[in-house]
Formats: structure tokens, C-alpha cells, sequence
């Protein structure tokens, strides 16, 4: 068992906070684009923060980096936001196209390029969501996480622009530009992230930018060196209650994808069809994959990360017959979670979840294995 702070994480990233961003930047003529990443939790967000990546270097316009919006048991009520670089490095992403950091451009940019009182956000149609919504507006600020978005930062908008039909595929491109052209609209501030979801296969190749910081990598790699004994299984495993709805959509003939299940089915089906079992895997998949996998590999031990401890006795069952350890964290951190998962020497995730689904890309981009529950690839190789 292994006990880590989340709030230590938090801590010691604002004591380490890159003091070069205090440099005043220049601005880009080329423009701006902002969002709130204000769908779902952490895994969703982070699909649609690679199509937002991708979109922003398509019109060539600089991408301002969002706070990740979280949903903390104590601030239950309200979401939170956290700086983009508590989590992530700044400068591999800039490997790829120009970006910088949220609070950096309210602070040195905004007011610049886009002041107060001329501040109009972008949505593909009129947003509205409850009877009080302003008819024939975004209503970018109605609801939780996107209110408290936006007030995190001071901002209120004056108007709204409707970019529909335009769509943030490649074929868009031109018409952006010409429609919207940066002289005229130096920030386009978008209501929810400029990205389709789930994330598409060219926009997941971008995933080999997103590098966990310091913080995080030191914070995992001391787990491992500490408490897991190597080789080492890393699973994820999602079969909470609220997980369980999810499955009530799965389209079992193999003619829609559900979240991330392109990551093992292929984005045609090429390699099988969604079932019960890949969605939700029974106790007994799991016990019987992680055995066979602990055989193949000669593994020491499992961490595990997952949404809820009612397979937990079975599995520890399972390993103790095995001499294989089992651990996990005690406190919710499901960065410290994914970093670990990362460098495990074989991962088993959950075809469909896009938490898994970060795992996956991540291992995919440095050629590690993965496996899915339930799924048995036919024609794929398991990288």
C-alpha cells in the first residue's frame, strides 16, 4: 500500500514554477486561441487538448495553454482550476507549435489584444441550457466548470460569434482564416474546447509532447524505486457504478465506437467489436488475464489504479498465491496514478476509457506494451 499527498504534488510545483515565464512575451500577430476544457474529467480533457493543439497550429495561431478543471471532494460544488504546468511540461509542446501559458497571457497579453469590454466567445451555435440562458447567446459562463473558469481568470464576454458550420477538421483550414482573420479577431476564445471527441488517431500522435514536469515524473520514479519490485504490471481498472451506465450504450454490432475504444478496436473495427466484458470485465477476466500476463512476464508485482475496491480481495487473493505484491495509492491522484501506469513494463487497461486511453498513447509513443481486458486482438499486434 502507498500513501502520497496530492496536495505535496501541488505544493512543491508553485515552489518550482519556471521563473522564465515571468519574462514579459511578445505579441504574436498571428493571434490568439483560448477555451475551458469543460468537458468531463481528466481523461476527456486531455483527448480534446491534443485536437485543440493540432486545430491551433492549423490556423497557425498561438495556443494558450488552459488550467486543467478539476473535481475535488472538498470543493465538491464548485470545479477547480490548475495551472497546465502543474502537471505538464511547457517545452516539448513547443517542439511542436507555439504555445503559453494561461495566466502568463492574462497578465502580459490580454489586455493588449483583447480587452476588457471587447471580449466575444466562440461557439457553434446558441447555447441554451437552462430557462434562464440569454437567448441567441454562447451562455459561456452557464453551469460548472465553465463559470468558474472563466471568473478564475476575470473574464467576462461581450458578445458572441457563431462559427457554424465550420468544423475543426483540416478541410476547414482556409475558411477559418479568411472568415476570421487575425487582424480583425486576434483571440478566438471558444466555449469548450476547438477539438472532436473522442480524439482522433492523427491528433493522438501528438501525445509524445505531452511530458509530465519535474514534480510528477521525480514523484512517480520514486514509487516505483520504492515500493514496487520490477518487472512490474500496471492495470487500470473501471467498474464503479457510474462506469456501469456507460456500458448500457454499447453498440454491440460493431457500427459506433463508445469514448476511446478506437484505441483497441481500430478506428474501422478492424480488430474486433465492443462487448460486455472490455466494458465492464468481470472478476474472473481479471484474476485469469492478470495471471496469465504475471506467467508470461515473470512479474514482481501490480499497481494498480482504479475507481472502485470491490474486486480488491479477490485480486490480492490472486497475487498472494502468486508471491506477487500489490499496490496502489491511498490518496485520489490520478496524474500520480497515470505517470506510474506509464512505466510500467506491461500495461492492461479499459478499452474504453479515455483515462486508460492516455496511458495507452503514452506507451504507444515509446513502443511499450499494452493490453486491453476482455479483448482478444485478431490481426493486432498488442503495442
Amino acid at each position: 500500500m502507498i500513501v502520497v499527498s496530492l496536495g505535496f504534488h501541488l505544493l512543491v510545483a508553485a515552489l518550482f514554477w519556471d521563473v522564465s515565464s515571468s519574462s514579459s512575451p511578445h505579441v504574436d500577430p498571428r493571434g490568439y486561441i483560448v477555451f475551458c476544457p469543460c468537458m468531463g474529467r481528466f481523461g476527456n480533457q486531455a483527448d480534446q487538448f491534443l485536437g485543440a493543439l493540432r486545430f491551433a497550429k492549423a490556423l497557425d495561431r498561438t495556443l494558450v495553454l488552459p488550467h486543467w478543471v478539476e473535481y475535488r471532494r472538498a470543493a465538491a460544488s464548485s470545479s477547480m482550476q490548475i495551472p497546465f504546468d502543474t502537471y505538464f511540461k511547457v517545452a516539448p509542446l513547443l517542439e511542436y507549435h507555439r504555445v503559453i501559458l494561461m495566466q502568463t497571457f492574462m497578465d502580459d497579453i490580454a489586455g493588449k489584444v483583447w480587452p476588457v469590454g471587447k471580449r466575444t466567445v466562440f461557439c457553434h451555435g446558441s447555447r441554451d441550457m437552462f430557462e434562464s440562458s440569454e437567448p441567441n447567446s454562447c451562455n459561456a459562463k452557464e453551469g460548472n466548470p465553465f463559470g468558474p473558469f472563466w471568473n478564475a481568470f476575470g473574464i467576462d464576454f461581450d458578445g458572441s460569434e457563431f462559427y457554424g458550420p465550420l468544423s475543426y477538421t483540416e478541410s476547414d483550414r482556409s475558411a477559418w482564416r479568411s472568415r476570421y482573420p487575425a487582424n480583425d479577431w486576434p483571440v478566438l476564445a471558444f466555449t469548450g474546447a476547438p477539438a472532436n471527441f473522442p480524439v482522433s488517431d492523427e491528433d493522438a500522435k501528438l501525445h509524445k509532447h505531452l511530458v509530465w514536469s519535474d514534480v510528477i515524473a521525480s514523484s512517480a520514479q520514486a514509487i516505483i524505486n520504492n515500493h514496487l519490485r520490477t518487472p512490474f504490471i500496471g492495470i487500470h481498472l473501471r467498474i464503479g457504478s457510474d462506469w456501469s451506465n456507460v456500458c448500457k450504450h454499447l453498440d454491440l454490432n460493431g457500427r459506433t465506437h463508445l469514448f476511446a475504444s478506437r484505441q483497441c478496436l481500430g478506428t474501422k473495427f478492424e480488430y474486433g467489436t465492443l462487448t460486455e466484458t472490455m466494458c465492464m470485465p468481470d472478476v474472473d477476466t481479471v484474476t485469469r488475464q492478470l495471471t496469465k500476463l504475471i506467467h508470461r512476464t515473470k512479474a514482481k508485482s501490480v499497481f494498480l489504479a482504479r475507481d472502485s475496491q470491490r474486486y480488491d480481495s479477490d485480486i490480492a487473493a490472486t497475487l498472494k498465491k502468486l508471491s506477487v505484491s500489490y499496490h496502489w495509492l491511498t490518496e485520489d491522484d490520478p496524474h500520480l496514478d497515470l505517470a506510474i501506469l506509464g512505466q510500467s513494463d506491461h500495461f492492461i487497461g479499459n478499452c474504453i476509457s479515455t483515462f486508460s486511453a492516455f496511458a495507452t498513447r503514452e506507451r504507444r509513443a515509446k513502443q511499450l506494451p499494452v493490453s486491453f481486458w476482455g479483448f482478444n486482438p485478431s490481426g493486432k499486434d498488442e503495442l
